[in-house]
């Protein structure tokens, strides 16, 4: 009996055996998340690979199509089991190193309005070695939740062919053919000259894009392409045209903290690809095409800044959009995403917009993110499409808790027109009543006094300032505030500052971003008709202007006033023209427009 038995135990084996080998790993979800599986969670074990993928164009003249160098990681599954799984995509300029910042690399901003600045200085980057892993980011964090994660190096950059072009059309197609490779479209290669193919036998098509900066501005550049199989895009600070980057409503203007950049000098500073390939680039590229495009002198819209603006390009793009910004992010500003968003809302695609209080950067919560990837990744009906369009860190709360709101701007939100009464050197006031014969009044330019100083001054002829009364409540500003001037200047050119600004100012060296200043907003009276066609001022003669400020919302507390501040040239981002230019206010036709949560019924009440 007993021999029977092991004779039949032994029988059943291989049956048992195989029953243990076609036990396969799986993605794992719950409320409505991609969960963290222990089997895809030893680093030891992914598999990791670089290769290089052929795309439709040469731009770096050597006659042969460029080819992306692309870094995969996966779970060892998709090869030992043959899973199939979805793919986060992240493509960056800098995973090779930058340019060292130099003295004389940006452009010197010490000269009047309309004169060329002196030439600056090109700087080289040394490539760091030859990366064959291209970068780390993001692995950790979606390899375990069930994904396979990609990575790719810009044209022109680390040991992908071709030249940089800084929003030109081969930083749109270069991810475009990676995500046609990860689809079977395109040719994917085991070497940079080879002819060893290699196919993504593991991916199931469906791609998700993110990054921040730069790396946030390709998931957009990929998805206006409107690529088959990018599926959702999250970009976190995205730089989404390189006029709004680099002029500011016709004024050339540097980002924050960059003072002096311009669009040639982000070239100089992301060229690490070949060397033997740089001087055909920077002829053609940086020497040719930007010197002759970005027009330093006047500061207008043109066919060059058109081309490298993705608003002008998103007829094609059907990709899921998850925007993230920062309301106090000076370097790529608020305004970058919310142009974007609004497009894409009235197309009609799937959105939502998450904005925290801080600066550059900073990605949405990984809820946020995980719900957004599973719904259109993985195709778990997780109801996302149901969730608030917007989420917004409240001034008081940390970045991984939003509170939700239906819409940004908010729903609730309606513009209240500001008027001015007289004093701005020291004190004007900012109120409903519009009274007539104001008059006007003058400041006097002077760049070496920084804005925030001009705003706690008791007086300043160098600056306006007009405040409203005490708040008797908390206010919410939510939108893009608009402002309305009336100016003449004693020259044919000025730079025109405008802040909007919370009073008293906070002077505590642990003050909160959000404590002092609202928003901002900078434009050249010069292009008071048109965007793309200035025209010089004549002195003495007043011109009226529309525009916006960058997009807020932000709750101002009881006991601070709200102040309006207008100078002239802004130190920490516009040129430094010679202290001494006269810019003439007209109060009877300049006006301020907030949109505040309520109206005018709650901006009264919190008046009164």
């Amino acid at each position: 009996m007993k021999k029977n038995l092991f004779l039949f135990i032994l029988l059943l084996s291989p049956f048992f055996l195989i029953l243990g080998q076609t036990s396969t790993a799986t993605p794992i979800f719950k409320d409505g998340e991609a969960q963290i599986v222990e089997a895809f969670s030893n680093p030891s074990s992914w598999l990791r690979h670089d290769l290089f993928v052929e795309t439709e164009f040469d731009t770096d003249g050597d006659g042969k199509l460029d080819r992306m160098h692309v870094s995969v990681t996966r779970p060892e599954q998709t090869e030992s089991e043959g899973l199939k799984l979805p793919i986060i995509y992240v493509s960056s300029p800098y995973f090779a190193g930058v340019a060292p910042n130099i003295e004389g690399l940006f452009w010197d901003v010490n000269h009047e309005l309309g004169e060329m600045p002196k030439p600056r200085v090109h700087a080289e980057v040394t490539r760091r070695g030859e990366r064959p892993i291209i970068s780390n980011s993001h692995i950790k964090k979606w390899v375990p939740r069930g994904y396979i994660v990609v990575h790719s190096s810009s044209p022109g950059t680390g040991l992908s062919q071709g030249s940089p072009t800084v929003g030109g059309d081969n930083e749109s197609l270069a991810p475009k053919a990676v995500i046609d490779w990860l689809n079977g479209r395109a040719k994917g290669y085991t070497e940079p000259y080879g002819s060893e193919t290699i196919e993504a036998y593991w991916s199931t098509g469906k791609v998700g894009m993110t990054g921040t900066s730069y790396n946030g501005t390709i998931p957009l550049a990929a998805a206006t392409t409107g690529v088959d199989g990018l599926e959702a895009i999250i970009p976190i600070a995205p730089n989404t045209s390189y006029y709004h980057y680099y002029r500011s409503n016709g004024l050339v203007r540097s980002p924050g903290g960059y003072l002096g950049e311009d669009i040639d000098v982000l070239y100089d500073f992301i060229h690490s690809g070949a060397e033997d390939k740089r001087p055909f680039n920077n002829k053609t590229v940086r020497d040719t095409e930007m010197k002759n495009g970005m027009d330093r002198i006047t500061g207008d819209y043109n066919d060059f800044w058109a081309g490298r603006d993705y608003l002008n390009d998103m007829k094609p793009m059907k990709a899921a959009l998850l925007m993230s910004h920062g309301f106090n992010d000076w370097n790529v500003m608020p305004e970058h995403s919310y142009r974007i968003y609004k497009a894409a809302k009235e197309k009609g695609l799937s959105v939502q917009t998450y904005y925290h209080q801080n600066g550059h950067g900073g990605p949405p919560p990984i809820t946020l993110m995980n719900r957004w990837f599973t719904r259109y990744l993985h195709g778990i009906e997780n109801g996302v499409e149901k969730d608030p369009k917007s989420w917004i860190v409240r001034e008081n709360d940390t970045q991984s808790n939003p509170t939700s709101y239906p819409d940004f701007p908010n729903p609730e939100a309606d513009f209240v027109q500001l008027n001015l009464t007289k004093g701005g050197n020291s004190s004007g006031i900012l109120n409903f009543d519009k009274k007539n014969a104001q008059g006007n009044e003058t400041l006097i330019d002077n760049y070496t006094i920084a804005g925030e100083d001009l705003a706690q001054l008791a007086s300043s002829e160098n600056r306006l300032l007009y405040v409203s009364p005490k708040l008797k409540q908390e206010l919410h500003i939510s939108g893009v505030p608009k402002i309305t001037v009336n100016i003449s200047s004693n020259k044919p050119a000025a730079n025109l500052s405008v802040w909007l600004v919370s009073l008293p100012w906070n002077e505590d060296s642990k003050a909160k971003i959000t404590d002092n200043i609202i928003t901002r907003g900078w434009a050249d009276l010069q292009n008071y008709k048109s965007l793309t066609e200035s025209e010089p001022l004549k002195p003495g003669e007043f011109y009226q202007m529309t525009f916006e400020l960058m997009p807020d919302d932000q709750i101002i507390p009881l006991g601070q006033q709200i102040g309006l501040l207008v100078f002239s040239s802004d130190k920490e981002f516009t040129l430094h023209p010679e202290p001494g230019t006269e810019l003439t206010l007209d109060l009877d036709k300049t006006h301020l427009e907030l949109p505040i949560i309520g109206g005018k019924e709650k901006l009264q009440m919190a008046f009164q």
